[in-house]
């Protein structure tokens, strides 16, 4: 049902990069509507690249919104500071799908799935936590000022095999007035040490920066877009994926709401002992109420459906109503992992 415990490999990216940066600023415009009309419907994407951001997609709102000062901004805040030529295209949402969805419906079809392990304290798999640790070490390190050579773009990976950590890589953008040998002594010393036991990187090959210079970023290195790292939003590409994206989404959508439910479901089947793994899936057809499936399996494979089924309520807009979707709380999922973060409606523990 999961990955292999021999060896995997798994990585995240700094909220510098460029595909984060799109995934940002698309929940930036969702937390935005849903901050002055919570009944928002949500469709943005963002693509940008080499001083262009185009912000585009389907809004059902009352809601009034500058995207290109938003976009900006959220840009800005991030810490790249070069000038964006914004373009948007934002329209009215189909009535074809608010016929379905305005009944409690599914906002869409498609397969979501949910997982947790009891091999973290984060109930995820130990390489997605230190993955995600790495590059958030970056992103640390560059706001605290003690590296004012580095950049905001970033990327980290981690290869874990059964005795431990075999490799680590983090490659971060920086000024070119740096070596390259001072730059791999400050990241082992103040992100990868400052992260970690010793146990969890000792005997690691570490790679820094292996082309051996990384100036340009962001926008200005590379083209970005909104969901275009789902494996590092969710659990590594250790599980399956339905193929959904998360960001810009209004949880009526159920790409990225059944995604939390899953996660919930599964967390807490886990946190209660009543698995040491679970994953939980989740199908639906657009505008229909009940899903088509709920499955869920335990780290033998055995079927706990039952237990699932008893206890979570697939339905979108009970999903909502559980999980309180209806709020601007979504930008801080755009970077570093949706899953694994406290705070988090879908993170919290209930008893069974």
């Amino acid at each position: 049902m999961t990955y292999s415990t021999k060896m995997y490999t798994v990585e995240s990216v700094t909220s510098g990069h460029p595909d984060k940066i799109c995934d940002q600023i698309s929940d930036a415009v969702l937390d935005e509507c849903l901050r002055q009309d919570p009944k928002s419907r949500v469709a943005i994407e963002s693509f940008g690249g080499h001083g262009i951001l185009v912000i585009c997609g389907e809004l059902t709102t009352n809601a009034q919104v500058d995207f290109a000062n938003l976009g900006r901004q959220v840009y800005r805040d991030i810490g790249h500071q070069n000038e964006l030529k914004v373009i948007t295209n934002v329209v009215q949402q189909s009535p074809d799908i608010a016929q379905g969805v305005d009944t409690g419906g599914a906002g869409d079809q498609g397969i979501m799935y949910g997982y947790a392990t009891d091999e973290t304290s984060q109930f995820l798999p130990k390489g997605v936590v230190m993955a995600h640790k790495l590059a958030q070490g970056l992103e640390k390190l560059r706001r605290s000022g003690q590296a004012t050579w580095l950049f905001p773009d970033g990327k980290s990976q981690v290869t874990i095999n059964s005795h431990g950590t075999e490799k680590i890589l983090v490659s971060c953008q920086h000024s070119d007035s740096v070596s390259q040998d001072d730059i791999k002594r400050e990241i082992i010393e103040k992100v990868i040490k400052s992260a970690f036991d010793e146990e969890d990187y000792n005997g690691a090959e570490i790679l820094v920066n292996p082309t051996g210079k990384f100036v340009q970023g962001g926008f200005e290195a590379d083209t970005g877009l909104t969901g275009r790292k789902i494996m590092v939003d969710t659990y590594g590409g250790l599980i399956p994926h339905g193929g959904g994206a998360f960001s810009g989404k209004d949880p009526t959508k159920v790409d990225r709401s059944a995604a939390y439910m899953a996660r919930f479901a599964a967390k807490n089947i886990v946190a209660n002992g009543l698995a040491k793994k679970c994953l939980v899936s989740v199908a639906y057809a657009i505008g229909r109420v009940e899903p088509l499936m709920v499955e869920a399996i335990n780290e033998k494979g055995e079927s706990i459906d039952e237990i699932v089924n008893k206890n979570f309520d697939f339905r979108p807009q009970a999903i909502i109503e559980r999980l309180n979707l209806r709020r601007p709380i979504y930008r801080q999922t755009a970077a570093y992992g949706h899953f694994g973060k406290e705070g988090l409606p879908w993170e919290e523990i209930v008893a069974l």
